[in-house]
C-alpha cells in the first residue's frame, strides 16, 4: 500500500510541475508574438527540397508577404516552413519561427529572426492561430492537414473570426477538394455548401497575397 501511495504522489506531482512547464510556453508566446502583428501563417512539408517547385513557391509567398508588410510565420523547421521564412528574410521582413521538439529531432532552419522553442504541439498551435490573419497552406503531409482542417475548424464553428486560408498548389490540392465536394457535402452531408466558401485554391503566390490584402487592412 506505501508503494503504491508513493507512485500516485510522485505522478501528481510531476503532472503539477508539468502544468508550469505548460505555463511558461503560453507566456513566452505571448510575450513574443504580441510584437509581431500583422503575421501571416506559412504551412507545409519539412521533407520538401530546395530543388522541388513546392520550395520555390513558398519562398516567393514568403517574399511576397514580406513586401507588403506582412510578418511571415512557419514551424520554423527545413523544407517548405525554410523556403518561406527564406523568402521573408531576403524581403528583408520580419521571419518567426515556431520550432517543437520531437523525438526525431528536426532541425531549425537558418532564415529566422525571431525564433521560439516548444514542447507541447497544442500551445504551438495556439500561436499559429492566435496571431495569424491569414494562412496559406503549402503541399504537405499529416500535421500541414492537422493545421488546415484544424483552422476551418475554428472557423466553421465560430471560435475565431474568420480569415483567407489559402491552400497554394493546384495539382496538389485538387483530389483533396473534389472529395470534400464529393463525399463530405454531396454523397453525405457531413458539410454545409457555404463551407466550401473558407478555403481558396490558387497556383500563384501573388493572388494568394492579393487576396489576403483584400480581407485584412494593415
Amino acid at each position: 500500500m506505501e508503494s503504491k501511495q508513493y507512485v500516485v504522489d510522485d505522478f501528481s506531482v510531476r503532472e503539477s510541475w508539468r502544468i508550469f512547464r505548460i505555463i511558461s510556453e503560453f507566456v513566452d508566446g505571448f510575450e513574443t508574438m504580441s510584437e509581431i502583428y500583422p503575421a501571416v501563417t506559412v504551412f507545409g512539408s519539412a521533407k520538401i527540397t530546395e530543388n522541388d517547385p513546392e520550395y520555390q513557391l513558398g519562398r516567393n509567398v514568403g517574399r511576397l508577404l514580406a513586401e507588403n508588410g506582412f510578418t511571415v510565420i512557419t514551424g520554423g523547421g527545413p523544407g517548405a516552413m525554410e523556403a518561406a521564412n527564406r523568402g521573408a528574410m531576403e524581403a528583408g521582413g520580419k521571419s518567426v519561427g515556431l520550432c517543437i521538439q520531437l523525438p526525431c529531432e528536426q532541425a531549425s532552419n537558418p532564415y529566422t529572426n525571431v525564433r521560439l522553442n516548444f514542447r507541447y504541439f497544442f500551445v504551438r498551435k495556439v500561436m499559429f492561430v492566435k496571431y495569424a490573419m491569414a494562412y496559406v497552406i503549402l503541399p504537405g503531409g499529416f500535421g500541414t492537414m492537422d493545421e488546415l482542417f484544424e483552422a476551418l475548424t475554428l472557423i466553421q464553428t465560430n471560435r475565431i473570426k474568420p480569415f483567407p486560408v489559402i491552400m497554394l498548389g493546384k495539382d496538389y490540392w485538387k483530389d483533396l477538394v473534389a472529395w470534400i465536394r464529393k463525399t463530405m457535402l454531396g454523397k453525405n452531408r457531413m458539410i454545409c455548401p457555404d463551407d466550401l466558401d473558407l478555403f481558396q485554391l490558387t497556383d500563384d503566390p501573388g493572388a494568394a497575397v492579393a487576396a489576403i490584402k483584400r480581407i485584412v487592412i494593415i
